[in-house]
């Protein structure tokens, strides 16, 4: 059970956080979506509507639109209770559920929803599993900001309920200074995504394999990273970025980033 969209709107509509997780919904949805919304024919809008084969489900928080969609026949309940979880978590962390304090801490937020969401399906939701993997620190405003000034930690921790990362002490930027010792760690993930034909007999027809590495390094400096591959498939050429040494992965099945 997979989420296509989700997407965070002001009450003008105006998309403050949207992601696209796997490209089956059109892009406008986010316009149909609020039409249809504002101009509902008999009081407010349900939760969830269907519209030209897209299910489009919602939570209103603070005049913010919190929407999911899909194409897939989901339980209501279930995309219902992760929007509302998803409010709770970035509430967590940004300290007040507001459109200034969503653009503000829109890194952050694309951080969290990118812990929270893995190709449309629903990972750890919890503030306190999401601490040790978040690395950005909220920017306080309004009230949470007000009360940060006045020192009353008793206040924002009973109002804003704000969690703080431990993470936040990890450098990410060359020689950016910290007050605690700094951690020298690089994280790589192999994300691999089969497509497969099938006829009506269930003979396989077409198959593919699409996949792709992706590193996050927090290491100190500019050092030269190199990843090993065991096999690679015959004639596979990947698509590879610039500060990578081409003729080496050819001949020696590793990669090696120089910038």
């Amino acid at each position: 059970m997979s989420v296509s969209q989700f997407y965070i709107l002001s009450n003008r509509g105006d998309a403050i956080i949207s992601s696209d997780f796997r490209g089956d919904v059109p892009s406008d949805s986010a316009e149909t979506f609020f039409r249809k919304v504002k101009f509902w024919d008999k009081g407010d809008a349900p939760p969830t509507f269907h519209i030209d084969g897209v299910s489009y489900l919602y939570v209103k928080k603070n005049g913010l639109y919190f929407v999911a969609t899909t194409r897939y026949n989901l339980s209501p309940a279930y995309i219902l209770e992760l929007l509302s979880r998803l409010c709770r978590v970035f509430k967590d962390y940004c300290g007040v559920l507001s459109e200034e304090t969503l653009r503000k801490n829109f890194v952050l937020c694309y951080e969290l929803l990118d812990e929270t969401m893995d190709f449309g399906y629903a990972q750890d939701t919890s503030t306190e599993g999401l601490k040790a993997h978040v690395h950005n620190e909220p920017i306080l405003v309004g009230e949470a900001l007000q009360a940060k000034e006045r020192n009353f930690s008793s206040v924002i921790s009973r109002q804003t309920n704000i969690k703080a990362a431990n993470a936040v002490r990890k450098p990410v930027a060359n020689g950016q200074q910290t007050s605690k010792k700094a951690e020298n760690e690089l994280f790589c993930d192999i994300l691999e995504r089969l497509n497969i034909v099938f006829s009506p007999n269930g003979q396989m027809l077409n198959s593919s394999i699409e996949g792709k590495i992706q590193m996050k390094s927090y290491l100190q400096g500019n050092p030269e990273l190199r990843l090993a591959l065991n096999e690679v498939p015959p004639g596979l050429r990947p698509s590879i970025p610039a500060c990578i040494i081409m003729n080496i992965f050819l001949t020696h099945m590793s990669i090696r980033r120089t910038c």
